[in-house]
């Protein structure tokens, strides 16, 4: 199958890097993949290296009349049997096949991991939505059921070597490790945790990735006086290693529609305590895989990581159960499966043509 993914998205975040793994996933599975996406000296070699044709485009605002432009150039030479969208901005910009365009019927698909608004998908067909109640709220908007499809993210990890080195970054071996990982903003709620460990003796707290919030939580640290066991990483493209060196994986947010970082904990077997933002609270069981926590709720959050430092028993129980979810539910094979399936039901359908390759 021929599919072309666009993608805008910022420098760093979740939704961007589970759009580099599927494609990449795609590849891999044997299936035509093109990418059209901005400039990103991460995103664009990994792609590249992958063996992956890239356009790079501006995808710039109202008065960019040019990435639309292009878009539709890009669309007519390579062909697609599916456009794949991520999030508004490429969803707006991509245009809906029109007989006009000269070339054989391709279905627009836009992915959706939040609960944005339909002004910006007037030229998509179908959606993919990253949990249950996304769905909900699409079809709430009037959106048909039957042209929405709920598929599971996926937890994609590096090839581990060796887990990362804590004594690079001053981290005693004995010491209890804690791990958060995303997008350095309000929604991950890192303060809330940093204010936890910081209440916890000999506690140490790695938190890998970068955005808006640096500054204040580089300040709320110095503060706190917990330089020495609180450690923010930048983006690190060694998730897997990072995990392994660690004891619990702290999922903190405030406000998080899906939430891979729990499901990537799954994969890596170490144990999860997480809040009841509204994607974790549709797939995490309490006290079956992970532990789960009121938002904010510093009292709470220690609670639960000093259960599990001391409780082998249930961490065990933790990481037996929580693997078990993702190999039945989260899995790379099962994701790509999943979206195929779905462009196949929507080519037959469109009554869009096999292509040349098929």
């Amino acid at each position: 199958m021929r599919i072309l993914h666009v993608l805008a998205g910022a420098n760093h975040g979740g939704a961007e890097t589970a759009c580099i793994d599927m494609c990449i996933a795609m590849h891999e599975a044997g299936h035509v993949i093109e990418v059209v996406t901005r400039s990103n000296a991460i995103r664009v070699p990994r792609l590249q290296k992958a063996g992956i044709k890239v356009h790079c485009l501006p995808f710039g605002g109202k008065l960019d009349f040019y990435t639309r432009l292009a878009l539709k150039k890009i669309i007519r030479g390579f062909r697609p049997d599916i456009v794949q969208t991520w999030m508004s901005r490429a969803s707006d910009k991509t245009p809906r096949w029109h007989a006009s365009m000269g070339i054989p019927r391709y279905a627009t698909v836009a992915r959706l991991g939040g609960y944005y608004k339909l002004k910006y998908y007037q030229s998509t067909d179908y959606f993919i939505t990253i949990t249950p109640d996304i769905k909900r709220h699409l079809v709430d908007l009037g959106v048909p059921a039957n042209k929405v499809q709920h598929i599971n993210n996926f937890a994609e990890t590096e090839e581990l070597v060796e887990p990362a080195s804590r004594a690079a970054h001053g981290i005693p071996p004995d010491a209890p490790l804690l791990f958060g990982l995303g997008r350095l903003h309000t929604s991950k709620a890192f303060d809330t945790l940093i204010r936890v460990v910081s209440s916890m003796e000999g506690v140490c707290l790695w938190i890998a990735g970068e955005g808006p919030m640096r500054g204040e939580l580089e300040h709320l640290i110095n503060e706190l006086n917990v330089r020495d066991r609180v450690k923010l990483l930048g983006w690190r493209s060694d998730r897997a290693a990072l995990f392994q060196a660690s004891d619990i994986c702290v999922f903190s947010s405030r406000y998080e529609p899906f939430g891979t970082v729990f499901v990537q904990s799954w994969a890596q077997k170490i144990p999860l305590v997480t809040t009841r933002a509204d994607g974790p609270k549709q797939f995490v069981r309490d006290e079956e895989d992970g532990l789960v926590v009121p938002i904010d709720d510093e009292k709470e959050m220690r609670k639960a990581i000093e259960r599990l430092l001391a409780d082998s028993d249930l961490r065990n129980k933790l990481v037996l159960n929580g693997y078990k979810r993702y190999i039945e539910e989260f899995t790379k094979e099962k994701s790509v499966a999943a979206y195929i399936a779905y462009y196949q039901d929507i080519r037959n359908r469109e009554k869009i043509p096999l292509s040349a390759a098929e």
